[in-house]
């Protein structure tokens, strides 16, 4: 769907590249450093994919900083799913694997990325201008991140951790 791949490096996947891609990811262990893990989205009542999160594992020099990104079905978006998706996705990462800091990057084209970060609770680091090469022309992007300790001081988590 080219609406979902405007804001991907990717373009479109043909079947016997989505094959290769998902056989990769089979076998990839989650931590494993210089790699992304792709992980879909299910919608709970009728079981259609109808996503994926992405979740970068920089090299060992960074263990304890990842990068995660998002991709939704339009029918589905602006319905919770990502929201959602990626709350699960920041207790996985935050609560079970300890990391230390989360970053997302957008294209600052993708307004709706963006807001959903923002009310995800993380901060806006920066907006770089024209940095990036992207489908022929020069994008901007903008830098959001979030620390453990802050996903820990949301009142919802700690509502949830109380004994």
């Amino acid at each position: 769907m080219p609406d979902v791949a405007r804001f991907q490096s990717w373009v479109t996947y043909d079947v016997g590249r989505t094959a290769r891609l998902v056989e990769e990811q089979v076998n990839l262990a989650p931590n494993t450093p210089d790699t992304w893990l792709q992980l879909v989205i299910v919608e709970k009542t009728t079981e259609t994919v109808i996503g994926d999160t992405a979740i970068h594992f920089p090299d060992e020099d960074e263990e304890q900083q990842v990068e995660v990104g998002i991709n939704l079905s339009p029918e589905y978006q602006h319905r919770g799913f990502a929201a959602e998706a990626l709350q699960t996705l920041f207790g996985y990462l935050f609560d079970q694997l300890n990391k230390h800091r989360i970053i997302a990057i957008t294209d600052t084209e993708n307004q709706s990325a963006a807001d959903l970060f923002r009310r995800l609770g993380f901060r806006q680091e920066g907006h770089f201008i024209e940095n990036v090469w992207f489908k022929g022309a020069y994008g901007s992007e903008y830098l959001f991140a979030m620390l453990k300790r802050e996903w820990d001081a949301r009142p919802e988590h700690a509502a949830n951790t109380k004994v």
